[in-house]
């Protein structure tokens, strides 16, 4: 089988394609013959040393992927040689096949063509897990997504607006809040001319934000906690902004809030399939009716995968980076 292997940690210029052993399940895992992927924040710190997968993992960078089923391995039941699906991964995604638990396992949403399903997986599990499972937000509450034109951020924006939240976004350029209002941003706050824990004060009557999801940890650590409402809750995903920052507790017990840290892949199998049966009941059917679409900025072949991670790198993306297989 084809994969990207990386020649040591780097820049995109480590990444080439290149012939490897082929995979084959074991009990309670399918293989998938996978017809495309897609680039995350987090492939880029594997690929620069910072992020290793987790024990028994695949060394492959990828964390989600879309395919067809090309083998069965012993205690699996529910799915054929030749199902369209989809997939959560903890590593393995960069390649021409690869092995999954199969739990992780997920039909196509209907609507959606196989290469853009690559797009689905990753994003809608750690916004549904993060903002919905964990932070309980709810109809009646507003969130507050940083970075809201990347990958997550598209999706959060939808599915918090769709099952009817208030949504406040960051970004850094006109053209790309344009983009996330379009898609339900209610506020949307330029993050180098304008303060966000003063725009979500001003918007709010000075109550602020009931969920906070955030990619930025230490840098906006503190000034995520202002932001907050009574009983709010920050869930810091990511640690673009670093990762060591002061948190004022005094602040946090007066607003009686809770900063909560998660992250997906390192989680235990049997979480993973929890959250994606989730995925399945309650956000694949509004993926269906058109309501929640995954936004792909661009697609293309996995030999120019270099290609797409210095694109990833230059911020210059809106939604997310697809690639064939």
């Amino acid at each position: 089988m084809r994969a990207v292997i990386a020649a040591g940690a780097g820049g995109p210029e480590v990444l080439s394609v290149s012939d490897v052993p082929d995979v084959e399940p074991g009990p309670g895992e399918v293989a998938i013959t996978v017809a495309a992927t897609a680039v995350n924040r987090a492939d880029l710190l594997q690929r620069q040393g910072f992020y290793p997968p987790p024990p028994g993992a695949s060394d492959v960078i990828g964390l989600e992927c879309s395919g067809t089923i090309a083998a069965l391995g012993a205690e699996v039941d529910g799915w054929e040689v030749g199902d369209e699906v989809c997939a959560l991964l903890a590593g393995g995604g960069y390649a021409s096949r690869v092995v999954v638990p199969a739990g992780q396992v997920m039909p196509v949403p209907d609507g959606v063509d196989l290469v853009t399903a690559a797009a689905i997986p990753e994003v809608a599990a750690t916004v549904w897990s993060n903002v919905f499972m964990v932070a309980g937000l709810q109809p009646t509450e507003s969130l507050l997504v940083h970075g809201g034109a990347g990958g997550i951020g598209t999706f959060a924006i939808q599915l918090a607006s769709q099952l009817g939240a208030r949504v406040f976004t960051t970004g850094g350029t006109s053209d790309k809040l344009a983009a996330c209002a379009a898609l339900g941003a209610d506020v949307t706050i330029n993050y180098r001319d304008e303060d966000f824990v003063q725009v979500v004060r001003d918007r709010t009557d000075g109550a602020g934000v009931d969920v906070i999801l955030d990619n930025m940890g230490a840098k906006y650590l503190g000034r995520n906690v202002e932001a907050l409402a009574l009983q709010g809750r920050l869930v810091i995903i990511g640690m673009q902004g670093g990762t060591k920052g002061e948190l004022d507790i005094s602040a946090l017990l007066r607003k009686r809030g809770a900063v909560i840290a998660t992250s997906l892949r390192s989680r235990p199998v049997a979480e993973k399939a929890a959250i994606c049966a989730s995925l399945v009941e309650h956000v694949w059917p509004l993926v269906a009716e058109g309501l929640v679409r995954p936004v792909v900025h661009s697609t293309m072949p996995l030999e120019d995968v270099a290609a797409a991670h210095a694109l990833m790198e230059s911020g210059e993306h809106l939604g997310k980076i697809v690639l064939t297989v």
